[in-house]
């Protein structure tokens, strides 16, 4: 009898669940994903309305308290507004002084200086004195490779520890989110997630057979989008694209980089090549399913060291007009979605069409930045399916040509200025490959030379 219950139960679950995938794979909506968004917007302004308060009475308990005691005046204590974020938007004017500096070619070393009698005047130093305090308080790079800081507390004992406990009305709303994002939220997202990559790879073998040809890219781009708008599903993904004319199809497609997720967002729209290193583990999995349903360039790390073998092959895709536009992230690693850094300059050397793509999401939801140096993907999937939702903004921005007489590297750094101003993000010259190795020698020593003309006397 209790077996039977059982299956009673799980037929209701079944077709909801077969409900929410069908809605998925043919990429409609009936606008629960944007309804649960705006209840959680309420819920997150009722929250820091009740921690503004509680801060509020906890300052003026402070005010009276010293006033009493001491019976003299005090300064009043200016409060943090949950508006207000330091993450992205510095606290600190810096100078120019310790940049690195664009160089066409690797081998390019600075000019060594002549052994000259000079005069040393202390004052010429102040500049980088200050520029190493600066970097002391408030450091420009390696901010960039954390979370980034919430305007206000989403709820999250991952963004905060201590605000669930401010008044019981936030706890007893931070409890019950808990239990909804645990016991509900995310088993649903974990079988879902489960039955796309089984789709995926089933729908993958079977065009994979099919011949090449305009119909069998068609077909291929109806069923990776169906493919992953079921995948969206297991992370509640809201994507509000912009500018859907300057979509891609074909060339080069540039994008700044917050987390693997990227590649989905952008999948659910249209049909990208992409590029990178094999995987091995759930990444693979991903990888080799692809590579059945339509051309992509994966190379062993051996050979990503080799950038000539790498440019050909992407010149040869590129060159095929009937092969999709390709999907690079010219920083090569994730940003905490506050800024856009340095943009390796190959992929902007094949020559051709650019198109810059911008992607701002929203922490209030959950954090989408991957710190690989800090969690694998496993735990990177496990944050991402506990979280509320990933929302996001997706511009398309018009396509880029090299000017005549332009470098690849300022041909990058412009097309990396029009996607920062775009997303509302920091646009930093830094190489962010610097939160897994140590500044370039060549850095350090054309910082030697300026610093010594500097203190060169006329």
């Amino acid at each position: 009898m209790f077996n039977g219950i059982v299956d009673v139960c799980w037929i209701p679950f079944a077709g909801f669940i077969s409900f929410l995938i069908i809605l998925s794979a043919i990429n409609k909506s009936v606008g629960v994903r944007k309804a649960y968004v705006n209840i959680l917007l309420r819920i997150f302004e009722y929250g820091r309305a009740s921690i503004e308060s509680a801060s509020k009475e906890n300052t003026q308990s402070v005010r009276e308290n010293v006033t009493s005691d001491q019976n003299a005046s005090v300064q009043p204590v200016k409060d943090v507004d949950a508006n207000e974020s330091t993450n992205g938007a510095t606290l600190i004017t810096r100078d120019a002084v310790l940049l690195p500096q664009a160089q066409e070619s690797g081998n390019d070393k600075p000019q060594t200086l002549k052994k000259e009698e000079f005069n040393f005047d202390f004052e010429n130093c102040l500049d980088y004195v200050k520029s190493g305090v600066e970097a002391i308080i408030e450091d420009d790079v390696t901010s960039r490779f954390e979370a980034e800081e919430l305007k206000s507390w989403n709820m999250l004992t991952r963004t905060n520890r201590h605000y669930e406990f401010i008044s019981w009305k936030i706890t007893l709303i931070w409890m019950f989110g808990f239990a909804v994002r645990y016991s509900i939220l995310m088993p649903l997202r974990v079988l879902v997630c489960f039955i796309g990559v089984v789709w995926l790879t089933v729908c993958t073998a079977a065009v994979g057979n099919l011949k090449d040809g305009n119909k069998k890219r068609a077909i291929v781009n109806n069923v990776l989008g169906q493919c992953f708008g079921v995948l969206s599903s297991a992370i509640s993904a809201v994507i509000t694209y912009h500018n859907e004319d300057n979509r891609p199809s074909s060339g080069i497609c540039v994008a700044n980089h917050t987390s693997p997720i990227d590649v989905l967002v952008l999948m659910c729209d249209t049909n990208y090549s992409l590029i990178g290193q094999r995987h091995g583990g759930f990444l693979g999995v991903l990888q080799r399913a692809l590579a059945r349903a339509s051309p992509h360039i994966w190379f062993e790390r051996g050979e990503a060291k080799d950038r000539l073998i790498v440019a050909e092959r992407l010149k040869q895709h590129v060159s095929d007009p009937n092969n999709p536009p390709i999907l690079i992230f010219p920083e090569g690693t994730c940003i905490n979605n506050t800024s856009v850094m340095q943009f390796k300059k190959g992929s902007f050397e094949v020559g051709g069409v650019i198109y810059p793509v911008a992607i701002k999401y929203d922490p209030r939801f959950g954090d989408a930045f991957w710190n690989s140096s800090k969690y694998s993907m496993m735990q990177y999937l496990y944050m991402m399916m506990t979280s509320w939702a990933i929302v996001c903004d997706v511009w398309y921005l018009p396509p880029m040509y090299r000017q005549d007489g332009e470098s690849a590297i300022d041909f990058a750094n412009r097309v990396k200025g029009v996607i920062a101003k775009q997303g509302g993000l920091v646009d930093l010259v830094w190489d962010g490959q610097l939160k897994r190795m140590k500044p370039k020698k060549e850095w350090k020593e054309i910082q030697q030379v300026e610093f010594a003309n500097r203190l060169k006397s006329d």
